[in-house]
């Protein structure tokens, strides 16, 4: 019979935990050093861009090193907290910051020739960061997997960078600052609220569980935690990720319709001058 976990349950005392990996922690470093190094070598890179990245990174930094990352493995709630920071904050950031677009500008032939060639042409299409996102939701949160991941810690490791990376792939195709194939500016909005579903069905079917749908949990879970207590963090995870995954999409939404309504604005001033031209 497998032991159970001793780690005591959470409480607001232990706010100031950290657990700082050092494997994590040189990733973030070396992203940061390659980006910075980068940019200098463009100087017409946007200050504002390698901003986004920074924030990105604290919010990274946060999300799997801070006290949600010491309670990851045995809070279903804090683990949904920690995937919503990390696939619909820090996602979106590093998609501000454009770090594809960065690399060709910052990088040689080679580099060039691989982010025009065929495999990037196909990650970086709408339709497969939109099925990636819609495949990878359900699959890290109501299959096998996620029992897989409490298991084996390099399979949550993996996990958190494939937020980051799904989460990227989603984003930038929906703000548009990379060069590659892109959208109508209108059609973004309806590109995000399309996979606003995604996060409402996978949120519900994991509030509606009736038993636990992972038993690792079981050893997993705080010294003294019952089946009861278990179920209803499980219940509180979903709803965290129905209810706040649904708001930080309307939120991503917010940026996105102002960008829309400046271009319409600019275009239909276009027009006119063309139109007063013509004397029409």
């Amino acid at each position: 019979m497998p032991a159970m976990n001793m780690t005591r349950p959470f409480s607001w005392h232990h706010l100031n935990q950290w657990h700082l990996g050092i494997v994590a922690n040189v990733l973030l470093i070396g992203a940061a050093v390659v980006y910075g190094l980068a940019a200098r070598r463009v100087p017409a890179w946007r200050v504002s861009r390698s901003v986004w990245f920074c924030l990105g990174l604290v919010v990274t930094f946060l999300a799997t090193q801070s006290v949600l990352g010491v309670y990851d493995m045995e809070y279903f709630s804090d683990h949904m907290i920690q995937h919503l920071l990390l696939i619909m904050v820090a996602a979106p950031l590093f998609a501000l910051s454009a770090p594809l677009g960065l690399a060709y500008e910052a990088g040689d032939e080679r580099v060039r020739r691989f982010l025009d060639g065929r495999l990037m042409q196909v990650v970086t299409h709408p339709l497969f960061g939109f099925a990636a996102y819609f495949v990878f939701i359900p699959i890290t949160h109501l299959t096998g997997l996620f029992n897989l991941m409490l298991e084996h810690e390099w399979v949550h490791h993996l996990e958190q960078i494939g937020f980051l990376v799904v989460g990227y792939l989603f984003f930038r195709v929906a703000f548009g600052l990379e060069r590659g194939f892109t959208i109508h500016r209108g059609l973004r909005l309806v590109y995000v609220m399309a996979a606003v579903p995604v996060d409402t069905f996978t949120g519900l079917a994991l509030v509606m569980s009736s038993n636990n749908p992972f038993p690792r949990y079981t050893t997993m879970s705080p010294a003294g935690s019952t089946k009861t207590s278990i179920l209803a963090n499980i219940h509180l995870g979903g709803a965290i990720m129905w209810i706040g995954g649904d708001a930080l999409m309307l939120l991503a939404c917010i940026p996105i319709a102002v960008a829309w309504v400046k271009w319409e604005t600019v275009r239909t001033k276009e027009l006119d001058a063309v139109l007063d031209a013509q004397g029409l």
